[in-house]
């Protein structure tokens, strides 16, 4: 009876933003698959990768709703929560993630994954738009990177987008997201610099900063075709904030584990494939070692967060209620 109780609370605390750590393995992938097309190898680990991504996120949805299904109102209480309801896109993002991880593999599959996240995240990106305008108890100390996920996860629709043949749809996603970059950018660095410190459980959120121009940049290029000064502003302000959050290390070091620890993952990912196409367009060996050296740390991070994630669940240090 007690196990079955625990299951079932469990699931009620099931949190959304588990969600992130599909970004973070589709990152990943998405970083392997560019490295090997650049070295011109075939290390057979894509296909590998893609699978258990799609299985973990095939699995998350299951489990999500499940938990929609039995305990709607815990899922109406995080679509209220002024941090949490900024996860629910990840979804979206999963999607888009997938449908760039499988577009080497298979255009039929990635096609409709693609649609598939696109729309939704429209869906979402209104949706939250409209919660962050007509709200009635955010405070500006809510606000934190993670506030990027729903709005500047547009510019990731380009990138499979312009392949699947969809430029004006690109166009549009990617100015969307280029348009809430600036202003959530502005509200976030006055709020990180005049009010109280961001909550040690989200510090890890602040890496969150490096994605939009980094996924921009990508984005960009894949619009463009071409190296250009906007395209260089985008990726040398990504790799700016990747070494300004690298000199705050230590801080980061000293965090105990949260799955906000995942927000480490993507942005990784984003800068180190955005300093591989860098090395594409430019052919500055430099690069190639950014990108290289980025994807190892990223690859033996995501190897910890596995296991780190692995042993909170069995501990049961997740899936509890908030005290």
């Amino acid at each position: 009876m007690d196990q079955k109780l625990d299951k079932s609370t469990r699931l009620e605390n099931f949190p959304i933003s588990f969600f992130a750590m599909v970004m973070g393995l589709s990152g990943l992938t998405i970083a392997w698959e560019k490295a090997q097309h650049l070295l011109g190898v075939n290390l057979h680990i894509t296909t590998a990768l893609v699978v258990v991504t799609t299985l973990l996120f095939t699995g998350l949805v299951l489990i999500y709703f499940s938990k929609l299904l039995r305990y709607r109102e815990a899922v109406s209480k995080e679509l209220s929560h002024p941090v949490k309801l900024n996860f629910f896109p990840t979804i979206s993002i999963s999607f888009l993630l997938l449908s760039i991880a499988f577009l080497p593999l298979s255009s039929d599959i990635s096609r409709p994954l693609w649609l598939i996240g696109t729309s939704l995240h429209l869906l979402f990106t209104l949706y939250v738009a409209n919660i962050w305008i007509h709200h009635e108890h955010f405070e500006v100390n809510h606000i934190n990177p993670a506030w990027f996920i729903p709005a500047v996860g547009n510019v990731l629709v380009p990138v499979a987008g312009m392949s699947h043949g969809y430029t004006d749809l690109s166009w549009f996603f990617f100015s969307i997201g280029m348009l809430f970059w600036v202003m959530l950018m502005t509200i976030i660095f006055y709020r990180i610099l005049f009010h109280n410190p961001i909550d040690r459980k989200l510090m890890p959120t602040l890496f969150i900063l490096i994605a939009p121009p980094a996924v921009g940049f990508i984005a960009y290029i894949r619009l463009m075709g071409e190296l250009d000064p906007f395209a260089r502003i985008l990726y040398y302000s990504g790799l700016f904030l990747t070494l300004l959050l690298f000199t705050q290390a230590r801080r980061f070091l000293k965090l105990e584990f949260f799955l906000s620890w995942w927000a480490y993952s993507f942005p990784l990912a984003a800068i180190s494939i955005a300093s591989m196409v860098m090395f594409e367009q430019t052919a500055d060996i430099f690069y190639a070692w950014v990108g290289g050296g980025l994807l190892f740390l990223l690859t033996s991070l995501v190897v910890l967060l596995v296991v780190r994630t692995t042993k909170a669940v069995i501990r049961h240090r997740i899936c509890v209620a908030e005290h």
